[in-house]
């Protein structure tokens, strides 16, 4: 199969095409390179990919001129791409162009693809609000523009599917750890900070937040299922993550267990829209696609220092 994989140099992105490519499939990715966080972390993922007869096609979904860079036989299109998280830095223009215009340019490519199988849209559990323990069923109430702007993006990819225009589902992620995880992020942030012998900045009370670190493996198996059971999807909203919950004082501590050396740290104000639980209620996922997230957060801490080591050190 063709696949188009959009925000292919990010953190999950990246890892979605080399398990796609893996399984035999011809992947295209496509990447604006944003310059949100480090273009030198983005081209080392490049290069990965690269390295295994991935493609990396450097354009904005904002600008249609994208179209004209790929080609009109995709089966399938995995779309990472979008402005990610709660950032000062960045503006509700960000989050709008990015989340929303993004996803409607690419929604109007998709619909000139006479081959494609099934849009399959990444979300967020930032759309259920400040505890994201539900099911898939429940009222989203999201308390940032970043979740605001996802949760319109997912409609407008599954309005698709009620309109009958093309088959299409949305994927809800879960806290997702890993490799190439974000600079930005808890773990590459607490990695960093140990070996450097810097401050980790703590957000006040967060060291009690509740979270369902998932391993980016385990995510990658859920989302690379919906391949051949697009029937089964077609239309859904799906939960993936782990029904295991941490707090951020355990992130902290196990960070620390595996580097073998405490980390400082510096607590500074707390974040506005800052999710206080995540807790994947996957029974949606189990039932429709035999999910299974399987990684300790040990492990996943283990894979994830080990990747640093060898990129950072």
């Amino acid at each position: 199969m063709k696949i188009l994989v959009t925000g292919a140099a990010g953190f999950i992105g990246s890892h979605a095409c080399e398990r796609l490519k893996s399984l035999g499939h011809d992947v295209i990715g496509l990447d604006n390179f944003d310059a949100y966080y480090s273009l030198e972390l983005k081209q080392l993922n490049e290069k990965a990919l690269n390295n295994k007869g991935i493609t990396i096609v450097k354009q904005d979904l904002r600008d249609n001129a994208f179209a004209e860079m790929l080609p009109n036989n995709i089966n399938y299109i995995f779309h990472f791409a979008a402005q990610p998280g709660i950032s000062p830095s960045s503006t509700f223009e960000d989050y709008l162009t990015n989340n929303i215009i993004a996803t409607k340019n690419l929604i109007d490519y998709a619909a000139s693809l006479k081959d494609l199988k099934l849009f399959v849209n990444i979300g967020t559990s930032s759309v259920y609000g400040l505890e994201a323990t539900f099911p898939e069923t429940t009222a989203p109430k999201p308390a940032s523009f970043y979740g605001v702007t996802k949760l319109t993006a997912e409609q407008l990819v599954l309005q698709k599917s009620r309109e009958k225009r093309f088959q299409s589902c949305s994927l809800r992620l879960y806290s997702v750890i890993g490799p190439r995880e974000r600079p930005e992020k808890m773990y590459t942030k607490l990695i960093a900070c140990a070996f450097n012998n810097t401050q980790f900045p703590l957000y006040n009370g967060s060291a009690s937040h509740l979270r369902s670190f998932t391993y980016v493996g385990d995510i990658i198996d859920g989302i690379v299922s919906v391949i051949g059971n697009e029937a089964k999807v077609n239309g859904e909203i799906i939960n993936l993550g782990t029904e295991v919950e941490h707090t951020t004082q355990e992130g902290i501590n196990t960070v620390e267990q595996v580097i073998g050396k405490s980390i400082k740290i510096n607590n500074v104000a707390a974040r506005s829209g800052d999710q206080l639980r995540t807790k994947a209620n996957i029974d949606k996922a189990r039932a429709l696609l035999n999910y299974n997230p399987k990684t300790t957060l040990l492990e996943g801490v283990k894979a994830q220092v080990e990747w640093y080591e060898a990129n950072f050190l």
